[in-house]
């Protein structure tokens, strides 16, 4: 679509609002931002347009940009040449729905930069894993490519860098379900599902809704193309029966043919009838199961790409945790910290248990998606020894607990207090995992805020831990 002169409504004045409103400018279309925010204000919304603007050296003034709050006229509907939603929007939203009726384009932020994508694009979704593999193969592209890029839900508005991208760049994109749902040419030459399980429900409805948007990945793949799949788990396998592109496979369980496995402690990749030993599990510096997936995962885009194996092997071996992913903040007083704030479901705090080798007292709970509890209750035994529990699914989440049996827990009313619970309940030897297995709002902004606050607890509680006094009664106490 030829952008320069269209009228383009954008729903959501947040950062990808924001972001699509300074690329529609670049592009010479005329942006108007729309958010029903009853404290949003236009003179908020406007100075985060020119700080964007400026950042991106957009040379045409914010004033080009109209504001529309609370209350879309219905004269702008008649007058609406594209729309654009943040993924925060749901396509089945009434607003949305009427554009599309109409016939009216839909897109989210993902389709409005690929109009200006130059060069190569990998694409890497799934319910968890998505920002480690995402940064890992950003790491391994950089090393390896003149000039690449990593964009999407990591927090990287890919309207940012579309058109810095050339014929030789590589784009790394992590893409959300919700960024899924609006695609139409998005063409990634890889792409990777690294896993499905239940989750966002209370915005997809169904299972089946979900899976769909996940596959909408390969959509406009083809033959000459790659996808990357998860064998052991079951839904992934079954979309690489109907995949458009070359499938290639990562397994924990079973030792393929064709793609990469894990045979003992050994990851290994199986190639043109070929078996070869890559790496130790243990050279890695990133814990658990699930990060053997993600690294399995990367070796498979790299491989894809034409990475030399010595290259994308020495980067993962330097690869550390991504921050709120199972990530070791500190021990104190003998105890271990881990900030898994980025476990915003039960799949994926299920991993983050299964990673601890220690005694685990456990921060769980948040707001409501929509999701079951069975199986992370479950995978507690011999690991948890106390659930310490917050937000808008304590009592559900603790409801679960009981009937599976698990009754060591505790409430909190705010997160501070469920952190010095945490502190007076661990011993030496002892580990305080913060994987919620919720999202953060309603208590937080996202995840990030959640995990940078038990960060700083964290680090406070070293300090009092270091402090003179502390050790003065250390020593009256020996």
């Amino acid at each position: 679509m030829e952008l320069a002169g269209k009228r383009a409504l954008i729903i959501g004045c947040g950062k990808s609002g924001i972001g699509a409103a300074a690329f529609l400018l670049q592009e010479g279309a005329r942006p108007v931002l729309f958010d029903e925010n009853e404290k949003l204000t236009e003179e908020t919304v406007r100075k985060n347009l020119s700080e964007k603007r400026k950042a991106l050296g957009v040379a045409v003034k914010e004033q080009a940009v109209e504001v529309i709050l609370k209350k879309l006229p219905e004269q702008e509907k008649e007058r609406t040449e594209l729309l654009v939603v943040s993924p925060g929007v749901p396509v089945d939203a009434p607003l949305v729905k009427e554009f599309r009726e109409k016939g009216i384009p839909v897109w989210g932020e993902i389709e409005l930069a690929y109009q200006k994508e130059k060069g190569q694009v990998i694409a890497i979704t799934g319910t968890n894993g998505k920002t480690t593999t995402t940064t890992l193969l950003g790491e391994i592209m950089k090393k390896h490519f003149e000039t690449s890029f990593v964009m999407g839900n990591i927090g990287y508005p890919y309207a940012d860098i579309a058109e810095k991208t050339t014929e030789q760049s590589v784009t790394v994109g992590e893409i959300s379900s919700f960024q899924l749902e609006t695609i139409e040419s998005f063409h990634p030459k890889v792409s990777a599902i690294l896993n499905i399980t239940p989750d966002h429900l209370n915005r997809h409805h169904t299972m089946e809704n979900y899976i769909a948007a996940k596959n909408n990945i390969t959509k406009n793949q083809k033959k000459g193309d790659t996808c990357v799949l998860n064998y052991d788990n079951v839904l992934t396998r079954k979309l690489g029966e109907c995949c458009p592109a070359k499938v290639l496979y990562f397994s924990t369980k079973e030792e393929l043919a064709e793609g990469a496995f894990l045979r003992g402690e050994e990851i290994c990749l199986a190639k043109e009838g070929k078996t070869k030993r890559l790496m130790q599990i243990r050279e890695m510096r990133l814990a658990g199961l699930c990060n053997v997936e993600n690294v399995m995962a990367a070796i498979l885009v790299s491989e894809a790409m034409g990475v030399p194996e010595k290259e994308y092997l020495e980067v993962i071996k330097a690869f550390r945790a991504v921050e709120h992913r199972i990530e070791f903040v500190e021990e104190v007083g003998g105890v271990a910290y881990y900030n898994d704030s980025k476990g915003t479901n039960p799949d994926a705090a299920i991993q983050a248990v299964y990673a601890m080798d220690r005694p685990t007292v456990l921060i769980g709970g948040g707001y409501d998606k929509g999701s079951d509890y069975d199986a992370w209750v479950e995978s507690f035994a011999g690991k948890v020894k106390l659930l310490v529990l917050i937000g808008q699914t304590r009592e559900k989440i603790a409801d679960c607990a009981e009937k599976h049996g698990f009754e060591d827990i505790l409430f909190a009313e705010t997160f501070e207090e469920a952190f010095r619970s945490c502190v007076e309940h661990a011993a030496p030897g002892d580990a305080v995992l913060l994987s919620p297995a919720c999202a953060s709002w309603g208590m937080f902004s996202d995840y990030e805020e959640r995990g940078r606050l038990f960060k700083e607890l964290v680090y406070k509680e070293s300090q009092k831990a270091n402090s003179p006094e502390r050790e003065r009664m250390k020593k009256e106490r020996a």
